[in-house]
C-alpha cells in the first residue's frame, strides 16, 4: 500500500502533527520536532508525549509512517570544527527527540563545504559526524536526502549518498529518502518511462533500494539539470505528472512514506487524492 502526506505544520506542539495530518486524508506525514530555524528548543514534556501517541493512534500512522526533519541550521560537514561540533549536538538531540516520540526516522540534509574544502573532505566529516551520532543515541535510522546540489551542499549525486554510506559503521541505521524535484534540477531525469526506469537503475546500482526508506513527492519550477531547488505543485512544474504516476505503481515504494512538500498547502488533499489515483 502507498501512503501519502505532506510535511504539516507541529505550531502549538508536535502532538498536533497527527491531527494536521489526519486533516488532509493523509496515512504518513513529516513534521520538525522543534523550531527549525534555532538552535534551542524547550525538550519534550510527557504530557505532549502522551498526546502525540494518542493522536498517532487516531490517525493510524505507524512509527515507519513518519519522517521527522532535522533543523536547517545542522552543517555535520562544517568545516569549522566547533560549529560542526554544534550541529553534531544538535543532530544528536533531533535523533533524541524521535527517539522520545517512538519515531524510527530522522531526514537530514548532507551538509555543505562551503567552498572551503574539496567534496570528499566534506563527505568524510559528514560520515564520521554520522558514526558519532549513531554511536551515541539507539533506535533512529538517519534518513539521508538527497540534494538539489545548490550552492556548495553535498548530496546532489547517487555517488555522494553511496559514499556516505559505505562510510557507516552500523548501515542497519543508514537510509535515504529521495526527493524528485531534487533528483531531477540534479540531473536525473524522471519524466518519461525509459528515463524513470535508467535514473532507478543507477540508484539500485550505485546505493541499492534497500536503503530507500521514503520520498519526498515535488514538481519542480526550474527545468533539469539546473541545480536550483525550487518545488512546484504536482503537474504543474517542468516535471509534469509522468513522474509520480510512475512511483505510484512502483511496488518498491510501497509501505514507505511519500511525502508532499509542493508549495501550496491548500491543495496537499486533492494532490493526495491525484496521486492515490495515479495507483489505481
Amino acid at each position: 500500500m502507498k501512503r501519502v502526506g505532506a510535511h504539516v505544520s507541529a505550531a502549538g506542539g508536535v502532538q498536533n502533527a497527527p491531527l494536521n495530518a489526519i486533516e488532509i486524508g493523509a496515512r504518513a506525514f513529516a513534521l520538525f520536532t522543534k523550531n527549525q530555524r534555532q538552535w534551542q528548543a524547550k525538550p519534550l514534556d510527557d504530557k505532549q508525549i502522551e498526546q502525540f501517541h494518542l493522536n498517532m493512534q487516531k490517525g493510524g500512522f505507524r512509527p515507519a509512517d513518519v519522517l521527522p526533519h532535522d533543523s536547517y541550521l545542522i552543517n555535520l560537514g562544517h568545516p569549522e570544527a566547533e560549529k560542526r561540533q554544534k550541529s553534531l549536538d544538535a543532530f544528536i538531540d533531533e535523533l533524541n527527540r524521535c527517539r522520545q516520540l517512538g519515531l524510527v526516522y530522522l531526514n537530514f540534509h548532507p551538509g555543505s563545504h562551503l567552498r572551503l574544502m574539496d567534496e570528499n573532505s566534506c563527505l568524510d566529516l559528514i560520515a564520521e559526524s554520522l558514526n558519532r551520532a549513531l554511536d551515541t543515541t539507539e533506535g533512529v535510522t538517519a534518513v539521508i536526502e538527497n540534494t538539489a546540489g545548490q550552492g556548495s551542499n553535498l548530496g546532489y549525486c547517487f555517488e555522494h549518498l553511496a559514499y556516505l554510506i559505505e562510510r557507516i559503521e552500523d548501515r542497519s541505521r543508514i537510509g535515504v529518502c529521495l526527493d524528485t524535484c531534487h533528483a531531477f534540477v540534479a540531473g536525473y531525469d524522471l519524466r518519461t518511462d525509459e528515463t524513470y526506469r535508467e535514473t532507478m537503475s543507477a540508484f539500485e546500482e550505485i546505493v541499492g533500494f534497500e536503503y530507500l526508506k521514503a520520498m519526498h513527492l515535488n514538481d519542480s519550477k526550474p527545468k533539469l539539470g539546473k541545480r536550483v531547488d525550487r518545488h512546484e505543485s504536482i503537474g504543474k512544474g517542468e516535471l509534469g505528472e509522468a513522474p509520480f504516476r510512475f512511483i505510484m505503481q512502483d511496488e518498491r515504494m510501497d509501505e514507505m512514506p511519500l511525502i508532499l512538500e509542493t508549495i501550496e498547502s491548500a491543495l496537499w488533499p486533492q494532490e493526495i487524492k491525484l496521486l492515490y489515483g495515479f495507483s489505481e
